[in-house]
């Protein structure tokens, strides 16, 4: 029987196996609370009092397959979302974001109305708990240089990769 998590209810997890590896998703009733990226070639851990279960995780397994099929841009679960106002205003304005493209973390701390908080932005970034699904892999550093990753830069580049060899081309040429 699974513990009751006092902040969360029941906790549940599954792991979801993708190109980078098996990836932890892990909710409760309200929804999904955090997907966790292999490091390097260790999969995540859930927490002792989580319950094994795959059941309420099947649209996020379906999604993500997708997602790495190169079929789907943007994703639409349940988020359970912790974190500062300021966090969950940078997590939103992670997900505008087009599929296949970048902005700086300063062109994101432009687009929430905070220009002089880059740093903040990117502390934010690194705190994002739905790596790929809210895809802070699509932010980048100041000059175009990729910058950590909650991942790892690894990860951030081959996510940028698959994203760019799937965007359609922006002159129309199907064969570009």
């Amino acid at each position: 029987m699974p513990q009751e998590n006092k902040n969360f209810g029941t906790v549940r997890y599954t792991y979801v196996s993708s190109p980078l590896g098996d990836i932890l998703i892990a909710g409760n009733d309200h929804g999904i609370r955090a997907i966790a990226l292999p490091i390097g070639s260790e999969k995540p851990k859930p927490e002792p009092d989580w319950f094994r279960d795959p059941k309420p995780f099947r649209e996020a397994t379906r999604q993500l397959a997708q997602y790495f099929a190169g079929t789907r841009r943007a994703f639409d679960l349940s988020l359970t979302t912790q974190g500062t106002a300021f966090q969950k205003t940078v997590w939103r304005a992670l997900r505008d974001i087009p599929y296949g493209e970048t902005v700086s973390y300063f062109e994101l701390a432009c687009r929430i109305g905070r220009p002089s908080a880059s740093r903040a932005v990117a502390a934010a970034n690194a705190d994002n708990p739905f790596p790929i699904v809210v895809p802070c892999h699509r932010v980048v550093g100041n000059t175009s240089a990729l910058k950590g990753y909650s991942g790892s830069v690894r990860w951030k580049e081959d996510l940028r990769r698959l994203e760019s060899a799937t965007s359609p081309d922006p002159d129309g040429d199907p064969d570009s």
